[in-house]
């Protein structure tokens, strides 16, 4: 049974229609994460949710409970914002036990709760210095102590990792899991970074089109997407895609695009006809040794991205792709000499030519 359940949720500004018919049902403790462009209304969810906003139709439910009309301060829910929002002229300790304060908590009883959640979240060192004198990185882990601190049944997080740097921001992918289990409170957590979203979620839901378009474990999403829009919001760079007519040859599939053919491995079975065909740059192998099936083409470019290697390359119709591999597989490769490529069997992704949709999660 669903905590937390979003029921047909709708919000416009004017003739805005920023979200429309939303649904989601999220479980007790689970770490949600909420994924899009910018603009694509994640933060007026969160207000949504939050009761900073109401909504124009739908529900919002807590253990089966319709908390549309509760004040935020009713709602057992609390908020990180991706810029701080710290008071400036309270110190670290009185900023994280300003919402326990709110409550005509006592004073022993507050200090407790501070100092418990700043040794979780490392920051017990600078609970006496104010927001000026606070790295981003402890600025980060002061409002979220301050949204940790009464234990909320919800918590949730407006991409507050936006705000600091490389290393702090590698280090709180680590640490946040681990803090928020021990608070056994439910994450809805906003982000527009798709690898954020993969090593944090639990479950990943992408939000465009004022709707979630897929709602799934991060490894389904990345492997099955339900459209080609998600498909190249996930992976840097982005999956290959291009028009193909569809045959079969014997087991493997035929695609063929403006003259060039090729074969591909593939258990699932699509039909024969046009479609548009999405290959991950990692699940294309290039090669200096011609392999069963694969192809010549032409080196064009390479670059260093993520710790991977990027060629572009161009086929004999002139389609460019691009494939990427680690470093030490890079170093097999001679651009000069003659170069092949050949396809990952099961990996290629076919698309709707209309409607963009994956044709196997219709």
């Amino acid at each position: 049974m669903s905590y937390l359940s979003i029921e047909s949720l709708s919000k416009s500004f004017k003739e805005d229609k920023i979200i429309s018919d939303l649904d989601a049902k999220i479980s007790k403790g689970e770490f949600f994460v909420v994924f899009g462009p910018s603009g694509s209304g994640k933060t007026v969810l969160l207000r949504l949710l939050s009761g900073i906003l109401l909504p124009d139709n739908g529900n919002i439910k807590m253990d089966e409970k319709i908390i549309n009309e509760l004040h935020p301060e009713d709602r057992e829910i609390s908020m990180a914002f991706q810029n701080f929002a710290l008071y400036p002229h309270m110190k670290a300790y009185d900023n994280i036990a300003s919402p326990l304060r709110a409550y005509k908590m006592n004073e022993s009883e507050i200090e407790e709760k501070v100092k418990e959640v700043a040794r979780l979240l490392k920051i017990e060192h600078v609970l006496n210095q104010f927001p000026k004198e606070l790295s981003n990185g402890q600025k980060q882990r002061t409002s979220l102590a301050r949204s940790l601190v009464n234990k909320p049944a919800v918590v949730l997080l407006d991409d507050p990792l936006r705000n600091v740097d490389a290393k702090i921001r590698f280090e709180m992918r680590l640490e946040l899991p681990k803090v928020l289990k021990e608070f056994n409170t439910t994450v809805i957590y906003i982000t527009q970074d798709y690898r954020e979203a993969m090593a944090l979620g639990d479950r990943i839901a992408v939000l465009y089109d004022g709707k979630f378009n897929d709602v799934d474990l991060p490894k389904n999403i990345y492997q099955k997407p339900s459209s080609l829009i998600t498909a190249k919001l996930f992976g840097d760079p982005t999956i290959n895609n291009f028009n193909v007519s569809v045959t079969h040859h014997q087991e493997n599939l035929l695609i063929e695009n403006n003259g060039e053919k090729i074969k591909l491995q593939r258990k699932q079975d699509i039909e024969d006809g046009e479609y548009i065909v999405g290959i991950r740059p990692e699940d294309i192998i290039l090669s200096n040794s011609p392999a069963e099936e694969s192809i010549n083409v032409e080196f064009r470019t390479k670059t260093p991205l993520n710790l991977r290697i990027v060629y572009l390359i161009r086929l004999q119709n002139g389609l460019e792709l691009l494939c990427s591999m680690n470093e030490e597989e890079s170093k097999l490769i001679n651009e000069k000499d003659q170069l092949y490529i050949s396809f990952k069997p099961d990996k290629s992704l076919f698309f709707d030519l209309e409607t963009k949709k994956n044709i196997e999660n219709v």
